[in-house]
């Protein structure tokens, strides 16, 4: 599998989203509150997720709002990464669902995996979860469900796109470590690049589970698992440069009682809310 390097990469950056009372002392980049800035690039990431997944055949346009967003329960407790372009446009994101020690199978939406509710998998599946968030547990690290991963057609293929599935470790570490897990299709090679940069299947006494077939997205799904300890040595370089642009991205607040909203600093490029950020 061959990616491609793009001289326009150089023009392209990261957000962060934070959902409201999360701990953002971990990023040293700026902070800006403002609710239309979080609720309009949220709305642009459901929007280019819709786009995404309804070309792909994953979702119906019933599935979608009348704004062509794919809206799910846990985007508003949850992390967003946001690739930008150099127009400010959300040409890249990725859902993180951060649960603190301890949780419970009963918390986490992977639960509803139709694997999960397969006569033949369904219980080695929940054993094996069950024992990602014991080690979780026993790490001191927080446990992460990761979804909403969407690409705009210009940046599949490139070197972006494996860095938006490296700022998965980059992100983890920055918050002093994670176990994750995410659901991963087949379809544009979603899993296969998952897995090369550190996604691993999970097993359940010495067996791994299969990828099985999804019925409401209509393709075949792998459940990958990821420590943020363990990313591929191959891409140490570009983890490193990955990690230094997420550390010092900028991160926009709903509300964050005591946070700074004048030291943000957004692309150049980035042409929305720029009263509501100078205020």
């Amino acid at each position: 599998m061959q990616f491609r390097h793009s001289w326009s990469l150089r023009h392209r950056s990261f957000i962060l989203l934070a959902p409201s009372n999360e701990t953002i002392s971990h990023f040293p980049g700026g902070v800006t509150v403002s609710r239309d800035l979080h609720s309009h690039l949220l709305s642009e990431s459901q929007r280019l997720r819709g786009r995404v997944y309804l070309a792909d055949g994953a979702v119906t346009v019933g599935e979608l709002d009348k704004r062509e967003r794919h809206i799910q329960p846990l985007d508003s407790r949850s992390w967003h990464l946001l690739t930008l372009g150099s127009l400010g446009r959300v040409i890249g994101c990725t859902r993180f669902r951060r649960h603190p020690a301890p949780v419970s199978w009963s918390h986490l939406a992977i639960r509803q995996a139709a694997i999960a509710q397969s006569d033949e998998w369904g219980f080695r599946f929940r054993t094996s979860v069950d024992a990602e968030l014991a080690a979780a547990r026993r790490a001191g690290f927080a446990y992460v469900e990761v979804g909403g991963w969407a690409l705009a057609r210009e940046i599949r293929g490139t070197t972006m796109a494996l860095k938006t599935v490296l700022a998965t470790y980059a992100w983890s570490e920055l918050l002093g470590g994670a176990l994750g897990i995410t659901t991963a299709t087949r379809r544009n090679d979603s899993a296969a690049i998952l897995r090369r940069l550190g996604g691993r299947p999970l097993h359940c006494d010495g067996v791994e589970l299969p990828p099985y077939h999804d019925d409401r997205y209509g393709c075949t799904m792998e459940v990958l698992r990821f420590d943020s300890r363990e990313p591929n040595p191959r891409y140490q370089a570009m983890l490193d440069e990955v990690k230094e642009q997420v550390a010092t991205a900028t991160v926009i607040c709903a509300n964050q009682p005591g946070a700074d909203r004048h030291n943000a600093q957004l692309p150049e490029a980035f042409p929305l809310f720029e009263s509501e950020i100078a205020c």
